[in-house]
């Protein structure tokens, strides 16, 4: 067994640099268009985030389909990233794709409801336990309007959220904690409106008695939360500590936002629905519909007529809630066609049994190595992390990541047509996911181990 602290660094540059010259002879298509794309696009991508992907530049996709990809190379590529939970039902599921088909026929964005608008909350409501809905375009969208709402309803102006969180691109969550324990900006957060402690206080995850400090001034509108961390890596909740946030958050008066949009390979109704918590307001978004743009909010009886009280029809359409092509015909039949045909019961188990095999894979390869790594899974999706113990908040998670090490590990496993998370370590399941893909990587996860920690 090898000792972890001895993991020789020389050799994992160079094993690294090898990698880098396996990639450039096997991509030489996508390394042409990637030049190309620099001509108009910054660092060649359509969005900046996109560098992240390991190798001198993201692989160019020619047509994917269930949970593979052929990129323009030809290559053949298990993908365990889905669209980093976009795509968690497929790609393309054969049910969406001949409802967004129908549709396109019948018109796009009209302004005006479907009859699928009422099929897709009545859906939502029976599986989250929320009676109403609105609808947007991203989750990002839905999580924005959710905290103006709960200033709107509360009076209040800061918004809690945990240290290390993602919710997409609202500002209040990019917010972090300092040495001293003090609210301050996320690094590299990019143009903040205000300072992040006029607007946030973040504390850490299955910390009870630091929401009860942040709480108890009482000027939080809305807690917004994941029910379990997985932008940093999977954290777990403490048995009771959902339940206890949403204590706290009654007995405070601010209203309890669930964002489910990763959470939601937990199961159907997410981690909301099988731990049965009951959060004010739900947000979701990506993975309903199937790959179409979409996102939405749900909130309970008293939400609802707490806005209907305070909301006026003059001013309803300028108000921050909302877009002209939220709710759009489009986004509305993808959404009712994954959520009746593709996101079912059935679909979950087999989802939820591969995730299984794919985590007793890799700690097996871990456990061969010795090295003191461990392996997380939350429903249908499961990552492996440096450390020994799974962390209890995010600062713990980020102690344990090592960027140098994460970018060897997905280079490896892309030269070798198996696509990860770039953010971290993630592998998540689809229907169309087979044990066969599960083996190819528990394979080269082995191999990969092996020679990272051979002794020369």
């Amino acid at each position: 067994m090898t000792d972890y602290a001895s993991l020789d660094r020389i050799r994992l540059s160079a094993l690294h640099a090898r990698e880098l010259d396996t990639f450039r002879a096997a991509r030489p298509r996508s390394a042409a268009l990637a030049e190309q794309a620099r001509a108009h696009l910054p660092g060649g991508v359509p969005m900046s985030w996109m560098v992240k992907w390991p190798g001198d530049h993201p692989v160019f996709v020619e047509r994917a389909a269930g949970a593979h990809f052929t990129c323009v190379d030809g290559i053949d590529h298990i993908d365990l990233c889905l669209g980093d939970t976009g795509a968690m039902m497929g790609h393309s599921p054969e049910a969406t794709v001949e409802a967004v088909t129908a549709q396109l026929a019948r018109g796009i964005t009209t302004m005006l409801p479907t009859d699928d608008a009422i099929a897709v909350s009545t859906e939502l409501a029976r599986r989250f336990g929320l009676p109403y809905w609105q609808f947007t375009l991203t989750a990002t969208d839905a999580n924005r309007q959710a905290i103006r709402y709960a200033r709107h309803l509360t009076g209040r102006r800061k918004v809690v959220v945990h240290d290390y969180c993602y919710h997409g691109s609202v500002d209040e969550a990019f917010a972090t904690l300092d040495s001293r324990g003090r609210t301050t900006s996320r690094r590299s957060n990019i143009g903040p409106p205000v300072d992040p402690a006029q607007t946030t206080r973040v504390v850490e995850f299955n910390d009870v008695d630091g929401l009860e400090r942040a709480l108890a001034e009482g000027d939080v509108a809305a807690i917004l939360v994941e029910p379990a961390l997985t932008n940093i890596g999977i954290v777990l909740p403490d048995d009771g500590y959902n339940e206890a946030v949403r204590e706290l958050a009654t007995r405070h008066g601010a209203l309890l936002v669930n964002d489910e949009t990763h959470t939601i390979c937990a199961g159907p109704g997410g981690v909301t629905g099988a731990e049965s918590l009951h959060p004010d307001l739900l947000v979701i978004g990506k993975s309903i519909g199937g790959g179409i743009p979409c996102g939405t909010f749900g909130f309970t009886d008293e939400v609802a007529e707490r806005i209907a009280r305070s909301a006026d029809l003059e001013d309803i359409d300028v108000g921050g809630i909302g877009g002209t092509l939220a709710g759009n015909g489009l986004s509305m039949a993808a959404m009712r066609a994954t959520l009746e045909q593709v996101m079912t019961e059935a679909a979950f188990d087999h989802m939820i049994l591969l995730a299984q095999a794919w985590a007793e894979g890799v700690q097996a390869g871990i456990d061969a190595v010795g090295a003191p790594w461990h392996v997380t899974r939350l429903g249908a999706r499961a990552e492996y992390a440096f450390s020994p113990a799974p962390p209890r908040n995010g600062h713990e998670a980020h102690a344990a990541d090592d960027f140098e090490l994460q970018q060897y590990l997905h280079l490896y496993a892309l030269n070798r047509g198996i696509l990860l998370t770039p953010f971290h370590n993630m592998a998540l399941m689809s229907p169309s996911t087979t044990r066969d893909d599960v083996d190819v990587h528990t394979v080269m996860f082995h191999e990969c181990l092996r020679e990272l920690f051979s002794q020369p």
